[in-house]
């Protein structure tokens, strides 16, 4: 009698639980329509962005990902495949191998040497006032927005007697003979990493010195009060901090420039370049997306370029929120 007596309460007791539960998700719910009725305004003013980034970020990403499961050649369905793609991609693919080195190579130098490079000529210009920091400001700017830098990096590197970097070299004597830089395999990677950090002075170096103009004045002389000493003092426990959400946007910005590496490799070193000496993962990527139309095989690729993205952007994220502790 007593078992049946505790079944009987414990039977009773779930039954409660689930009405409360049941309750509590209701009340959730109609919270949740009763805020979105409430606050209708703001997401009438996101609702463009919202479909913006879900069409053209969220809905790509998941179908590439999808896609890198199938071979696809365009013209035909897609047919699943597994994991076959990237089988093949990490153990039959040698160039892709090629490409991921020359990539995190790429990512490791011009990635951190880019950003610090955007912040120190920010923090410096920002000492200038009015039209001379416009000025000096648009100088450091104009590479990343010039048309012809590629023209200009052509006309240094050319391989004859008439090219800049030839011309130089052989007036000192420095050469013998003129040097085809971007057809000798050890020089093609070194140059495409000098001119990614010429062009690399871009949105991040803007946003960095807006961030520097809107800090609050007032926070130095607290400092100056709290014990601050000399500018580096000042910039690692008053500015840095105070622009983290700048710091931030400038992070992902760079690193997504150091992994999505392209355009220079393909205007100065070809596609494909002298034995893959220039190839990255995006050049590898167009090789297979845009010329052998093998869709499937390119996602597989895509995919793991976000993959590296994405883990890179978590963990410069987890460094910055250490700034000025």
């Amino acid at each position: 009698m007593k078992d049946v007596g505790i079944n009987a309460n414990v039977e009773q007791s779930g039954k409660t639980v689930s009405r409360d539960a049941a309750k509590l998700k209701s009340a959730g719910e109609w919270s949740l329509i009763s805020r979105i009725k409430k606050n209708k305004a703001s997401y009438v003013l996101i609702a463009p962005y919202f479909i913006l980034f879900f069409a053209f970020t969220v809905l790509p990403v998941t179908m590439s990902i999808t896609l890198s499961f199938t071979s696809f050649n365009v013209l035909e369905p897609p047919v699943f495949i597994g994991w076959d793609n990237y089988i093949r991609l990490f153990l039959n693919d040698d160039i892709f191998r090629i490409a991921i080195r020359n990539t995190l190579i790429f990512a490791v130098i011009t990635g951190p040497v880019s950003y610090f490079m955007c912040l120190l000529f920010a923090w410096i210009i920002n000492e200038f006032r009015g039209k001379l920091r416009a000025f000096i400001t648009l100088i450091f700017y104009a590479p990343s927005i010039s048309g012809n830098a590629y023209v200009v990096w052509n006309l240094i590197l050319r391989g004859d007697k008439y090219g800049i970097l030839n011309g130089i070299l052989l007036g000192l004597d420095l050469l013998n003979e003129p040097v085809i830089w971007m057809k000798t395999e050890k020089y093609v990677l070194m140059f495409l990493i000098i001119v990614q950090l010429w062009l690399s002075l871009g949105t991040g170096f803007l946003t960095f010195i807006a961030g520097l103009q809107t800090i609050d004045k007032t926070l130095y002389e607290a400092a100056a009060i709290d014990g601050i000493k000399n500018r580096w003092q000042e910039l690692w426990y008053v500015t840095l901090p105070s622009m983290k959400p700048q710091l931030l946007f400038g992070a992902v910005m760079q690193i997504t420039q150091s992994f999505a590496v392209a355009d220079i490799s393909i205007q100065l070193a070809g596609n494909p370049s002298v034995n893959y000496a220039g190839t990255t993962i995006v050049t590898h990527l167009l090789d297979y997306g845009s010329i052998r139309y093998e869709m499937g095989y390119a996602s597989a690729i895509a995919t793991v370029l976000f993959i590296l993205m994405v883990g890179s952007n978590r963990i410069v994220q987890k460094l910055l929120r250490k700034v000025g502790n």
